[in-house]
């Protein structure tokens, strides 16, 4: 393990906070517009639109967001990796700007089914894979049913601060929020209200200062949206059997070469968790930025990147 001293070294070119991003969303119910360079497209995926951005040339990398995330979670990322890689930014069915299917199934392996869909849908065949947060749980369990997959063919995984069994966070709120009555509670108190959107987001970061401009409107566009909460709500109702889905997936991807990042601040899944996930496999690096929180990608861009490269594209 290692802890990675941020300073104030110069950003890796394209990851300007001010750079991408921001110059749409919002109350408009509009995406953000791309990263310089990269093309939004669609797929349809089990009879519904599934949205993704995609930039670069190379080898492929699919990067998959947390909960209520959605690809403009990566906006400091895909420029930088594009010149190296041809980047996927997903919108998982049921967030972003995808479709929101009213029966979609939200449990934790479904879900990974679906993305395995969406590989077999746009082509690709050898990856490298990124996902954060409830997307890395995500990451996993795909990794775990690609011995289902023989076409499909995952070199590395990168997970950020990935949902996780040895993090206790969410194991008692989710059920609740999930409930019938605590998802009515949630409704009535968070839909709609802006205020708690950016309370939320401020909870995300090391340092709330360390907020970009337009990521606030970028995060709330797509909220605008009927079942945006919904699709959260689903996943949550769900979480305790997801966690022991994963937990007997992980033993079987102990042999993928994998690097875990974590912010040092993060308060939604906790950095303690870390070392026991790190533990599982057999080639793994665990890097920990100390002023960061859940978001490392947004909050500190600039080593974020950098690890990435070294890890995925090293000399």
């Amino acid at each position: 393990m290692s802890v990675f001293q941020e300073s104030s070294q110069e950003l890796i070119a394209g990851t300007d906070p001010g750079a991408s991003g921001g110059r749409r969303g919002g109350s408009s119910g509009l995406p953000p517009q791309p990263p310089l360079g990269a093309e939004e497209c669609f797929v349809n995926l089990d009879g519904a639109r599934m949205r993704y951005l995609r930039q670069g040339s190379g080898p492929a990398l699919v990067l998959i967001h947390g909960l209520l995330g959605y690809s403009f979670s990566w906006r400091f990322v895909m420029p930088v990796l594009a010149k190296r890689a041809t980047v996927f930014a997903v919108d998982l069915l049921g967030a972003g700007f995808s479709d929101r299917p009213p029966n979609l199934d939200c449990r934790l392996r479904p879900s990974a089914e679906r993305f395995l869909r969406f590989l077999d849908a746009v082509g690709i065949r050898e990856f490298d894979l990124l996902g954060t947060s409830h997307g890395g749980a995500v990451a996993m369990m795909a990794a775990s049913l690609l011995d289902e997959r023989p076409a499909l063919a995952l070199h590395r995984m990168v997970l950020v601060a990935p949902v996780n069994p040895w993090s206790p966070h969410g194991r008692r709120l989710a059920p609740i929020l999930g409930s019938p009555v605590g998802s009515r509670l949630f409704l009535a108190a968070v839909a709609g209200r802006p205020s708690m959107h950016k309370l939320a987001l401020w909870r995300l970061y090391g340092n709330p200062a360390n907020i970009p401009p337009g990521t606030l409107e970028g995060y709330a566009a797509p909220a605008v949206r009927p079942g945006f909460f919904e699709y959260g709500l689903k996943i949550a109702a769900n979480w305790s059997e997801g966690l022991r889905d994963l937990s007997a997936a992980i033993p079987t991807i102990s042999h993928y070469r994998t690097q875990l990042i974590w912010g040092a601040r993060d308060r939604a899944v906790f950095v303690r968790s870390a070392e026991p996930l790190r533990r599982q496999f057999r080639d793994c690096e665990l890097q920990i930025f100390p002023k960061a929180g859940h978001l490392p990608y947004e909050e500190t861009p600039d080593q974020f990147n950098r690890v990435l490269i070294d890890f995925l594209y090293p000399g």
